[in-house]
């Protein structure tokens, strides 16, 4: 059973400055030279907290950070508990590369709340995504010396049959005025409501109560709160207390908002490269189309999206590329006999079984160290990349469903790194979870 409740979030006061100076995007997307840029801006950046880099000891001086910040006023924690409705209003330019999305403007709403805190093997909180033990660390670290969570968790929940839906009652939330109001350097607008009336809350917990959570991004920070809970245990807290619970964005997984990039993948340093011979070594199974126009990609990578098909872009520079189709979806269940049908159906591993690894000898722990790839879920990025001669070639996905992301983590599985990337991202600093 899913347990969510309200919470008396930390959030920046007046004293801090403009709103739009002291937020930012998530820590993992954010270069050094970005992350100087924020506190250049405003001192008090949440990214002066989330991503700490300055002393002897980066995580004690964030906790330090904290405390001067409570002192101060900068940050004050809200009186009443609460809901929050959280909406991202954002642009998209065209019906390319994102989810079979056309152009225009959209929103993307959802519940951020407390949410216990439950080991994956009890299926009711459900990753989709490998991790790596560097990262958790690094969150672990940040937890001990801060007692916060400073950015979201985001799931998604499946809420569609009967009436009086947790989307029914967000609407009537967003009718008063927001709470807090931001726009992006991106130009994306984040709208806050605070969500109090006790029999709203209450009707959005029944509501949930007997849903699956289904992790879309945060998959560290997930891991890493429950090490800290546990941690915590170690020292004699007990069970109950806010530690068992993490701040997360619960958002309903038919939202029309919802849009999931691909992650495109550049090959780099493969001794002996020879895309000719590749493509040639792949015809036992796909059926290449070569010499398209390099803009026509897209269009015809969409067509495969549309139909079902696994097909993947592939270009090795000049103003041309092709497409490679699967003929037979029937040869990955050979390959891939002890995974789920909607494991062995991914692109993503489509790709990597009969290409990566079987033609270019890419294996898994390869791909976990980005030995020969790179990621990006820029398809602009990934042509340049190619083009100016930094990679060998890149092959371009397609986007993977919210439905296949759910059907893979209700399987008990997980899915290869770098095969989501959630838009827009949740921008942090809106609200603070502080564990007592």
């Amino acid at each position: 059973m899913a347990e969510i409740r309200p919470f008396r979030a930390l959030r920046f006061t007046e004293a801090a400055g403009p709103l739009s100076e002291v937020v930012c995007p998530p820590y993992d997307i954010i270069s050094e030279e970005q992350r100087q840029g924020y506190l250049a801006c405003n001192a008090n950046n949440i990214i002066r907290l989330e991503l700490p880099r300055e002393g002897a000891d980066p995580y004690a001086r964030a906790g330090e950070e904290l405390q001067r910040m409570l002192a101060e006023g900068i940050l004050a924690q809200d009186e009443i508990p609460a809901l929050y409705v959280y909406e991202i209003e954002f642009s998209l330019d065209g019906m390319s590369d994102i989810s079979a999305m056309y152009g225009g403007t959209y929103s993307v709403y959802g519940i951020v709340a407390q949410v216990h805190l439950e080991e994956f093997d009890k299926g009711i909180v459900l990753p989709h995504e490998e991790t790596l033990s560097k990262a958790k660390q690094d969150r672990l670290n940040l937890m001990k010396a801060t007692g916060c969570n400073f950015s979201d968790v985001y799931s998604l929940y499946n809420d569609t049959e009967g009436e009086g839906s947790v989307d029914d009652l967000i609407s009537i939330a967003m009718r008063e005025q927001p709470t807090a109001v931001v726009t992006d350097e991106a130009g994306l607008t984040h709208r806050l409501w605070a969500l109090t009336d006790e029999g709203m809350i209450a009707a959005v917990q029944a509501r949930l109560a007997d849903t699956k959570l289904y992790i879309a991004d945060g998959h560290h920070r997930y891991e890493t709160a429950i090490n800290y809970r546990n941690y915590l245990r170690e020292q004699g807290t007990p069970v109950g207390a806010d530690s068992d619970y993490i701040m997360m964005m619960l958002v309903e997984m038919n939202h029309p908002g919802l849009v999931v990039f691909p992650t495109h993948r550049l090959l780099r340093d493969l001794p002996d490269f020879d895309s000719a011979a590749l493509l040639d070594a792949c015809r036992d199974r796909f059926d290449i189309e070569e010499d398209l126009p390099l803009a026509a990609i897209d269009e015809r990578l969409e067509h495969a999206y549309q139909n079902g098909q696994r097909a993947f872009g592939f270009y090795v520079g000049g103003d041309t590329a092709a497409v490679l189709t699967l003929r037979d979806l029937a040869v990955m269940d050979a390959e891939l006999p002890t995974l789920s049908e909607a494991s062995r159906r991914l692109d993503v591993n489509v790709l990597h079984t009969l290409i990566l690894e079987q033609k270019l000898g890419i294996d898994k722990a390869n791909m976990a160290q980005q030995i020969n790839l790179t990621y990006t879920r820029s398809l602009t990025e990934a042509i340049e990349g190619v083009r100016s001669g930094a990679y060998q070639a890149t092959f371009l996905l397609n986007p993977t469903r919210v439905s296949e992301i759910r059907d893979v983590a209700a399987a008990g599985e997980k899915m290869p790194q770098k095969s989501t990337y959630f838009y827009p991202k949740l921008i942090t600093g809106l609200t603070v979870n502080r564990l007592k």
